[in-house]
């Protein structure tokens, strides 16, 4: 268990820990001399259950509530200290309002000093305590009057302890390792050691780890867990790390940096959070406020971006994001505090919802349904929301980190698919996958409707005109699925349904029956557009355009424009390069030249041509025939 102290300065915090453990908390030569506590301390004892419990000793003074920060995240419970003469005191009320929107939800309180007072004032003190507690969620919780003068009531609160570490939940094991850094130093011999609560997870000796933000990987050269040598810590234990690494010094990471196994590393910028503004606060909430932004060790300033409205009331609950001026680390469930751009006032706090908010169409209606879905519950139970307002899908690995949740531990939903992309895997709802599909066919036979003289579009044309929503991977898995279902089919770079043939005309087969003899007899040269339409005295763009219906049937391909070879006289061509590549390993536009009999010119566009085609693959001032063209296997089997 670790349990941190909270209340005002001088309320007896570190004395009443030295009473509780034996240890001198202030050892600073400066907190000596001040007779306060300026910076977190950490203690260990054993109570009386044969465990080590870990204290951290939080200043109370409120200009350091930015340390009482970064050591009040993870704790188990708090141990809220009131002194018995001053009573219930601004820092108190404070921290304690910290502890809340933190998320502790286990209290014992401290009653010191009370060998100063009379019983009277004991009994008026309890009362302002117990009026404190009672609208929160710590309310109820037990008042122990303790001395760490006389040691009256020590024995008595040791053995609530006790009892609270028995209770205790150990934290789950389950997700990737992460440790908030809250102290960073050397050790003469070891090198640099980090420490800090463990968040998450399990680390072993010899595991490779990363620093985040700055993404420096390290491995682990030794551990303490709660104050123990240890070959392997856990979530909910106070961790020292012993880092070994590649040029690393004490100056490679700080107070507010993380530990992370290397799935989590991910800085962010943004992140949607559910806020609760504390009722105390005398003014609304503006929207674009500057904020400090304190999550586990990190103090970092931002803005906030209120998504429901232009204000927040004292006590109300919004969503909203957080823009931030430097990169940070948060997985969903966190919990923050937000103090106000001077860090002289707690404004409230909240629970990250999203790590990875998005910068656009934050206040649509799906991203706050979206949001809500979030605030409500995990993974699993949020998933079939998320994926309803995610038209191309969620990455997995996104997922898992803004969860910390391992793909390999999800139980997905039976409505939801796993699919591959070429970007890697999404997860995606099958409804709506299906309903993608049945789209993308039925905008195809729109297609063929609209436009019945093309054999089809290619697969980008494709996707701008039937979902052009999708990310061009997601519509490509898409697609595959779709033609390898048979339901839609391609002829070259073209797609089509098929029931659908591009056809003629009967004035088209007339002319086609025309030009075709001149097509076949112009060999390795065929006359120009042009060319044609002047013997046949038809018109120049009647003539393009049947000779492109023409190249969308398959019959003649356009090596460049109003230039179309028959597909038999390419075939030709093809086998001559074939010849060549098979006799020297190579294509050089010279050797082709002389082979076909035609110009410089016209040889390396028909080449330029086989490139584009498949054909032929470039390389310099060389080619190679690709033997798994489809082109090259029928030239061959003929």
């Amino acid at each position: 268990m670790i349990v941190g102290t909270a209340g005002h300065i001088d309320h007896g915090k570190t004395a009443l820990l030295k009473a509780l453990t034996g240890q001198a908390g202030d050892r600073r030569r400066e907190e000596r001399e001040r007779g306060i506590t300026i910076d977190l301390g950490y203690q260990y004892a054993d109570l009386g259950e044969g465990n080590l419990t870990g204290f951290i000793d939080v200043p109370g003074h409120e200009r350091f509530v930015h340390n009482m920060l970064a050591g009040a995240s993870g704790i188990d419970l708090v141990l809220l200290v009131v002194a018995a003469d001053d009573g219930v005191m601004p820092q108190t009320r404070e921290h304690l309002a910290i502890v809340e929107l933190l998320g502790v939800r286990r209290a014992l309180v401290a009653l010191t000093k009370i060998d100063r007072v009379e019983a009277a004032r004991l009994a008026e003190v309890s009362q302002q305590i117990v009026a404190l507690l009672a609208d929160g969620p710590l309310a109820g919780a037990p008042i122990f009057p303790v001395s760490s003068i006389t040691r009256a009531g020590i024995e008595d609160l040791r053995g609530a302890l006790v009892s609270a570490a028995a209770e205790c939940r150990a934290r789950s094991r389950d997700g990737y390792f992460r440790l908030a850094i809250d102290r960073v130093f050397s050790v003469t011999g070891s090198g640099v050691v980090v420490t800090g609560t463990a968040f998450a997870g399990q680390v072993q000796v010899g595991d490779e780890l990363v620093l985040s933000p700055t993404g420096q990987r390290v491995r682990v050269r030794g551990l303490h867990a709660q104050n123990c040598e240890a070959r392997a810590a856990f979530a909910g234990q106070r961790v020292a790390v012993n880092l070994a690494g590649e040029r690393l010094s004490v100056d490679s990471s700080q107070r507010g940096d993380w530990l992370l196994a290397p799935p989590l590393h991910a800085p962010t910028t943004r992140i949607d959070i559910d806020l609760q503004l504390l009722p105390s606060e005398a003014r609304e909430l503006r929207h674009w406020t500057p904020v400090h932004v304190h999550l586990a060790a990190q103090d970092v300033t931002g803005r906030v971006a209120l998504l429901e409205g232009e204000r927040l009331a004292p006590g109300e609950r919004m969503l909203v994001q957080l823009i931030i001026n430097a990169p940070v680390h948060a997985v969903h469930g966190d919990r923050l505090v937000l103090r106000d751009q001077s860090a002289q006032r707690t404004l409230g706090g909240g629970q990250v919802l999203d790590p990875f908010a998005p910068a656009r169409y934050r206040r649509s209606a799906a991203r706050l349904q979206q949001m809500r879905a979030l605030r409500e519950s995990g993974l699993e139970k949020a998933l079939p929301e998320l994926l309803a307002q995610a038209v191309n899908g969620l990455d997995p690995q996104v997922l898992a980190r803004q969860f910390n949740r391992p793909q390999a531990s999800w139980q997905l939903p039976e409505q939801v698919l796993n699919i591959t992309t070429r970007l890697g895997p999404r997860v995606i709802s099958r409804e709506q996958w299906q309903a993608l599909g049945e789209s993308l066919t039925a905008a195809l036979q729109r297609f063929h409707e609209q436009q019945p003289d093309e054999l089809g579009p290619d697969r980008d044309r494709l996707r701008r005109y039937a979902l052009p929503q999708l990310e061009r991977p997601v519509f490509i898995a898409l697609l595959e699925q779709q033609m390898a279902a048979g339901h839609i089919l391609a002829s070259g770079p073209w797609l089509h349904r098929l029931e659908h043939q591009v056809r003629l005309s009967e004035a088209e087969e007339r002319l086609k029956t025309r030009i075709w003899p001149a097509l076949v007899a112009g060999g390795f040269n065929p006359p120009w557009v042009r060319d044609l339409a002047r013997e046949t005295a038809a018109d120049e763009a009647e003539m393009r355009h049947l000779l492109r219906k023409l190249a969308r049937l398959g019959l003649v391909q356009q090596v460049v424009k109003d230039l179309f070879y028959p597909e038999t006289t390419l075939r030709q061509l093809a086998g001559h390069v074939l010849a060549l590549h098979q006799q020297t390993g190579e294509i050089r536009a010279a050797a082709f030249r002389d082979r076909v009999g035609l110009g410089r010119k016209r040889s390396i566009q028909l080449l330029e041509h086989l490139d584009r085609i498949g054909f032929t693959r470039r390389f310099g001032n060389e080619r190679k025939v690709r033997s798994d063209s489809a082109l090259a296997q029928d030239t061959e089997s003929t």
